[in-house]
């Protein structure tokens, strides 16, 4: 009996869905189809999450609940989750190989071995990767945007943080492979490219001879595509240089996305990021005083152990004057592996959820007071798909915007004017 339908579950960041993408080509190449969750599938391949304990129970759920249309399906386990936690993925009883993060490129390879009778789990070390993996030109089920991975692995080890150890150290993309997927995915239709991996400011650290914003200059005067949009930067990249030569290209997106974490030196310290506030702050006065309508957002972790009420008090009013435009408020989540878990003074449930709460409020005000400064103003915009008599799409600072209309807007570049907002949207 041939083997040949496959589903793949996806869980997790825009670098697992670059990924996913790229196993489900390599899969049609070799003639399988790739079908529904609902049809009945001979293959189903988990690309699973770490970075927190719920990621990692989400997963387990996601791995248990895979062969509840085909008990006889094949499960396949990979990913973060199943990189560093390879004992606990085998006690699951309808896993039936195990991959880990290395060798995704190689997936079709690794399952015929195991439908053969070959090979079982595979899971290596994933320390031992020094190259980046090239999945070569991706194609993406967007019409209008798509994510283009750059590089691999992270040498940062905040003190909260898996991810080095189920990703490894960095690996950097080729320049030339980049360019290419780039200008042929612009061909196909595509106008904006997220550039992601899982730390990008570290391009090109390993290869010695480039950097990341040397890799967008490249892109922007070797490329047709419109629009380049950073993925999450680390503030240590932001300096005069970095943003003196990020402003002179034209198609840069003015919508960045810095990582704070925390508003207080002392838990900065804990967390051992590699910055403090006044540096941070820094970053910011930078990219507001050289990029034109520019948008910040960022990350915040509240209840990080140890965390006091002065301290959280001091991150509050840290955000409260920086006003960034949006702020993803993550409650710590214990990692098992990761020093933090370690760490004395958890922070109790109910004061995570406070905390979680306050900041949230500010993030929504700010959003739209942001928002509402730019009715009557002229945007231009990227509109990515219909809903009802509407079509919308985001701006270079991605904001979302909604037009009535009864021509075809999806995937134009279309300078409008918002009249009203209602919710978080700008409508014309």
């Amino acid at each position: 009996m041939s083997i040949k339908k496959s589903h793949f579950i996806l869980y997790g960041c825009k670098v697992n869905q670059y990924e996913t993408n790229g196993m489900r080509e390599k899969f049609i190449e070799k003639g399988y189809e790739i079908v529904d969750f609902n049809d009945v599938a001979d293959i189903y391949i988990v690309n699973t999450c770490a970075v927190t304990n719920i990621a990692d129970k989400k997963s387990r759920q996601i791995l248990r609940r895979a062969k509840i249309h085909n008990k006889n399906a094949i499960v396949v386990a990979m990913g973060c989750y199943a990189q560093v936690a390879q004992k606990e993925i085998e006690k699951i009883q309808e896993v039936d190989l195990i991959i880990g993060n290395v060798g995704k490129k190689d997936i079709v390879e690794y399952v015929e071995r195991f439908i053969s009778k070959k090979q079982k789990n595979n899971i290596k070390n994933i320390e031992d990767e020094k190259k980046f993996a090239d999945f070569g030109i991706v194609s993406h089920s967007e019409k209008t945007r798509m994510e283009i991975k750059i590089q691999d692995g992270c040498n940062q080890f905040c003190s909260y943080c898996i991810i080095p150890y189920a990703r490894g150290r960095i690996r950097s993309r080729s320049k030339e492979s980049i360019l290419q997927e780039v200008q042929k995915n612009q061909e196909k239709g595509i106008r904006e490219i997220v550039i992601t991996g899982i730390h990008i400011a570290s391009y090109g650290k390993d290869l010695g001879n480039i950097t990341l914003i040397d890799l967008l200059e490249e892109i922007d005067k070797k490329t047709n595509i419109n629009r380049i949009r950073l993925g999450s930067l680390e503030p240590s990249i932001i300096d005069e240089e970095f943003v003196n030569r990020l402003k002179k290209l034209n198609k840069i997106c003015n919508q960045f996305h810095l990582s704070l974490q925390s508003g207080c030196d002392d838990v900065l310290k804990r967390m051992n990021r590699k910055y403090n506030t006044k540096e941070f702050e820094k970053c910011v006065e930078l990219l507001r005083n050289n990029i034109k309508d520019v948008l910040l957002t960022t990350d915040v972790i509240v209840g990080f152990p140890g965390e006091a009420d002065e301290e959280f008090e001091k991150t509050y009013e840290y955000l409260e004057k920086i006003k960034f435009y949006k702020m993803h408020v993550f409650k710590y989540s214990k990692k098992s592996g990761t020093v933090a878990a370690k760490m004395p003074n958890q922070i109790r449930d109910e004061i995570k959820e406070i905390r979680s709460k306050r900041l949230i409020e500010l993030s929504d005000e700010n959003e739209k007071n942001y928002l509402k400064s730019y009715i009557g103003k002229d945007v231009e915009v990227l509109f990515e798909e219909r809903e009802g008599n509407f079509y919308k799409g985001h701006t270079t600072n991605y904001m979302l915007v909604k037009k009535e209309s009864n021509k075809d807007l999806n995937n134009q570049i279309i300078t409008v004017t918002p009249k009203e907002l209602k919710g978080l949207e700008l409508i014309c």
